[in-house]
């Protein structure tokens, strides 16, 4: 395992208890720090009925003092070395760093695979996938893009660079960003600690308790590879809304980032100063739509395969998973028959990506959700529109169908998920209507005539995301996340007026 001073020493295999100390604290010793023990269950339980702990990860207790002397120290360290490279050479650390965690036989590799099952309680074989998928959008090549969507000339990170307008401007990075994370999916961190890097941007982020493992290995892989960068991050927890450490380190951040739900959100907020920016990234609710062009005979199991992905892929827990498909009546295969594929490719899925063990909230959420459904089916007049319930209550996934339209609304996630008719693809965005404030992706198998008219429609209400079905759970690099800038939201501008550089052509010493 990793210890805390950053050293790999042996994991152990199997399903036996092992320990991992969380965070990167540069400055601090371990001994200098309290710890907090977080128990993370296994599935199965011992012959008195109890809960094995297969992982205990000790998280750092920080005091307000070395809360602030940290941030001290990573902004002093920001300032020292990441701003005096270039952005080309960030990108190159990245990139290496990357190549570690893509490559199967790395120990930082094998670390993640061993601890993001025990700690997300997801499937191993899901954490593999999804890892490759997740990791290639950081590569490189990728990286580039990311800078190139939001500064049309890169160099504008690097020095002033010349205006169409006249006069010259430079971008800035903030000097102290602080993140927020959720804990929902593992390695989302990564979104936001790449982009205050590439804005050569000091970072301090808060891990989850639900997953404080990613973000821990990641920061101390970046040191490995460019030990200059050793107090130019960091990574901590607190349990949420400790008002005493977020008071004192918010004021300190030039940017603080956040992540989580409304009421958590609020409560940031009310602790950033006004002089702070403060990016949040709120709950979100995604959905699909199915064009009668994509459900012909030959193409509609390939569709519904599609979908089931997006389902299935880390059990809908992202704001990038569908909660509700719709689908064009009018095709040789109807809606209730691409219904009926899901429901098979999505039972196909389970033996591969087994779906994590629910907890008991989870669980309830789920049956109330299946329950509901029945109970309208019961009483429905026979003359009703068509409901359906597919898979039993045994399976790891449930399919609801309708022919009735319906608004869109979240759903209780872990592979539930609703299908509706509908007669074209616009009375889809009256139906997305009520939830335009929280809308996020959307995956589309459309005709290329429809994409982009629908693509304009489904904007106005509120869509930031469409792309392909299949594609909803793996965001392109320099994705704009909820509609917003990656790098942009992170950065000031300084411009250098044509004025200033006229005048100063008269103080030259070849002036007559």
């Amino acid at each position: 395992m990793l210890d805390g001073s950053g050293r790999i020493t042996e994991i152990g295999g199997g399903m036996k208890p092992i320990a991992f100390r969380a965070g990167y604290l540069p400055g601090l010793k371990a001994e200098e720090v309290a710890w907090l023990t977080l128990d993370f269950q296994a599935q199965k339980v011992d012959a008195g009925g109890r809960s094995e702990p297969v992982l205990m990860v000790e998280v750092p207790l920080l005091t307000t003092a070395q809360m602030i002397a940290l941030a001290h120290r990573v902004r002093e360290a920001g300032l020292a070395q990441l701003k005096a490279q270039p952005v080309s050479d960030i990108v190159r650390v990245i990139d290496a760093a990357i190549a570690r965690l893509l490559d199967v036989n790395n120990e930082y590799r094998k670390l993640l695979e061993e601890l993001l099952p025990r700690v997300t309680g997801f499937d191993a074989e899901m954490v593999r996938l999804g890892l490759n998928g997740f990791l290639q959008s950081f590569r490189a090549l990728q990286l580039h893009r990311f800078v190139a969507e939001d500064f049309a000339n890169p160099k504008i990170l690097d020095e002033f660079q010349p205006q169409a307008k006249q006069g010259w401007s430079k971008a800035l990075g903030a000097d102290l960003t602080v993140h927020v994370w959720a804990g929902n999916v593992p390695a989302l961190p990564l979104w936001s600690m790449v982009c205050a890097l590439l804005v050569k941007a000091g970072a301090i982020g808060k891990v989850s308790s639900a997953e404080p493992v990613f973000a821990s290995v990641f920061a101390r892989l970046l040191v490995e590879i460019e030990p200059r960068w050793r107090d130019c991050l960091a990574v901590v927890w607190w349990k949420g809304g400790q008002a005493d450490l977020e008071s004192c380190l918010f004021p300190l951040a030039d940017v603080v980032l956040a992540y989580g739900g409304s009421a958590a959100l609020n409560a940031i907020q009310s602790r950033v100063p006004s002089s702070t920016r403060f990016l949040a990234y709120g709950h979100k609710i995604s959905f699909s739509v199915v064009s009668k062009f994509a459900l012909t005979t030959r193409k509609g199991q390939a569709c519904a395969r599609l979908a089931a992905l997006d389902v299935a892929r880390w059990d809908q827990q992202g704001c990038y998973s569908p909660h509700v498909i719709y689908v064009q009546r009018g095709a040789a295969l109807s809606p209730f028959g691409f219904a009926q594929m899901l429901a098979g490719e999505l039972a196909a899925l389970e033996p591969k990506m087994a779906r994590r063990a629910l907890s008991l909230e989870e669980a309830k959420s789920l049956a109330s959700w299946r329950e509901s459904h029945e109970f309208e089916i019961l009483k429905a007049a026979s003359a009703s529109p068509l409901r359906v319930v597919l898979g039993d209550k045994s399976q790891a996934w449930c399919v609801v169908y309708s022919d009735e339209s319906m608004a869109l609304s979240p759903g209780p996630l872990n592979r539930s998920v609703l299908v509706l008719a509908v007669d074209s693809l616009s009375e889809v965005c009256d139906l997305i209507q009520p939830q335009s404030a929280f809308l996020q992706t959307v995956g589309v198998a459309v005709s290329p005539e429809e994409l982009l008219p629908l693509a304009e429609l489904l904007g106005r209400v509120g869509a930031t995301r469409i792309c392909a079905l299949g594609a909803m759970t793996s965001p392109e690099a320099g994705w704009h996340h909820d509609g917003r800038f990656s790098l942009l939201d992170l950065v000031r501008m300084v411009d250098v007026e044509h004025s200033a550089e006229v005048l100063a052509e008269s103080f030259t010493s070849y002036e007559s």
